[in-house]
């Protein structure tokens, strides 16, 4: 007979309770609900339980063994063969052990011994959960990632792309963004990660506001009062009560920017948050549960900064359930001309002024440059060309000023060999023909073939590369 149940959807679908033994049900079901658990069904028959089972989700079941008519070992063959996902916990008494350990085979989750334990029923019960919900996630995860087209393009729209390794994380984003657990999101200065973790709220159902704050200098007790905040009198000019960010950002979205350097005081207390999704304001000795979710940015590399010893390990695997690795621009140079088109129309619009075209070459230019300030850097030379215009084509002068030397500087950073030299030979030294044709076809490829701009990288004028280029073909 079923004897309750409850209407509150927590966790999403119920647990099931199934014993013969009334006292021993009641018992758990009381354990389940002092633990915070209040979607529960309790069955004394086997065969109810079974007949319920098979027309509805559920999220555990927790079977006693030995029970009249249809037993523990019977429903889980039976749930095994319909439901193979979802976990079966056995009860058994000390003389079934033997028992409960076959069922484990055939693919029970876990069993618990008679007299049941508050503590051990709940903590197995809570391991399931855990397993359901990685279960759920990796189909969400592999749909999302099949997918032709986003569920919410409005979403991203912000991060104009056209990369498919861009549009791989925006599928990535979209089958993460509903789960609870935080987000890591690294990637090189001016690659725009607080859009991408604005793109993680914009894509989950949460209500609340999406808060962001660079944690980079904060001593630890000015991270406590701007996360926690603090009660009237915890310190000296504490006047009056202040909110903290964590409260601020309730059933919302927290971005803590930089959080490679935060320090390790202030390690110890983001860690506890995350553990025990609660707080404690400054001043304040009740605990606050904590609602947010949390993401976190650095532009350090995700082995400099799992290597790092002032960097808790701990912190560090909690924060990276989900990765977002955000590529830097000259690793996506497919994205110049959408991300140059849209910063020219928004700095127009700004200073209302018609959008102004610019020349095909501008884009060869861009094409050869390394952007080491990624896309913040190309919207700042969009503004700066934007904000000088004054009439017809957009002028490359400003373009060229902003990168011709960091060309060079780049080529020689990258290009550098053993001793500090610029170009490493092999054995059998190449003629100076030889090295003159190679110079030149990779000035070209760099330029996309334009010549004017492969002239400026080889440091000589577009006349002497046209008659090197017809004597190249010649000989």
């Amino acid at each position: 007979m079923s004897i309750s149940c409850s209407q509150a959807p927590n966790p999403e679908y119920p647990i099931v309770l199934v014993d013969d033994d009334r006292n021993a049900l009641h018992l758990m079901d009381m354990n389940f609900r002092v633990a915070g658990f209040d979607n529960i069904m309790l069955f004394e028959s086997g065969r109810e339980a079974r007949e319920w089972i098979s027309e509805h989700e559920c999220d555990v079941i927790i079977l006693d063994i030995i029970m009249p008519g249809e037993s523990g070992v019977e429903i889980l063959q039976a749930v095994k063969a319909t439901l193979p996902d979802v976990p079966v916990i056995m009860a058994t008494g000390v003389n079934e052990v033997d028992t409960a350990i076959a069922c484990m085979k055939t693919g029970a989750f876990d069993y618990i011994v008679k007299p049941l334990e508050g503590e051990r029923v709940v903590s197995s019960a809570k391991n399931a959960l855990k397993l359901r919900q990685l279960q759920r996630e990796y189909i969400q995860l592999s749909q999302a990632m099949m997918a032709d087209e986003l569920r919410n393009p409005a979403a991203f729209e912000p991060l104009k792309t056209k990369s498919p390794r861009i549009l791989a994380i925006f599928r990535y984003i979209e089958a993460v963004s509903h789960t609870k657990y935080p987000v890591l999101i690294t990637g090189e200065t001016g690659s725009g990660k607080e859009l991408f973790a604005r793109a993680v709220h914009d894509s989950s159902d949460v209500s609340g506001m999406f808060v962001a704050v660079n944690v980079a200098g904060l001593d630890d007790n000015t991270f406590a009062d701007t996360l926690f905040g603090h009660v009237k009198g915890a310190f000296t000019g504490a006047e009056a009560e202040r909110s903290g960010l964590i409260e601020t950002a309730t059933d919302g979205t927290l971005l803590l920017d930089e959080i490679g350097d935060l320090s390790p005081q202030s390690q110890v207390k983001l860690l506890r948050v995350i553990q025990e999704e609660e707080y404690f304001p400054i001043g304040c000795d009740a605990p606050r549960k904590c609602s947010c979710r949390l993401i976190a940015a650095t532009n350090r590399s995700i082995d400099e900064l799992a290597a790092s010893d002032t960097f808790r390990k701990d912190l560090y695997f909690r924060l990276r359930t989900h990765h977002i690795a955000i590529p830097p621009l000259r690793e996506r140079k497919e994205d110049i001309p959408v991300l140059l088109d849209s910063f020219i129309e928004e700095v127009a619009a700004e200073q209302n002024k018609k959008k102004p075209s610019y020349p095909r070459e501008l884009l060869d230019l861009l094409g050869t440059y390394s952007f080491p300030g990624n896309v913040r850097e190309l919207q700042a030379m969009a503004r700066n060309a934007v904000s000088v215009h004054s009439r017809g084509t957009l002028s490359m002068e400003a373009f060229r000023q902003a990168t011709g030397m960091k060309i060079e500087e780049h080529t020689l950073r990258h290009s550098e060999g053993p001793c500090g030299s610029r170009v490493t030979f092999h054995e059998t030294l190449p003629t100076l023909h030889e090295i003159q044709d190679e110079l030149i076809t990779e000035a070209l490829n760099r330029s996309n073939g334009n010549q004017s701009i492969a002239a400026k990288l080889l440091g000589i004028s577009r006349q002497s590369l046209s008659y090197r280029c017809k004597n190249m073909k010649q000989h």
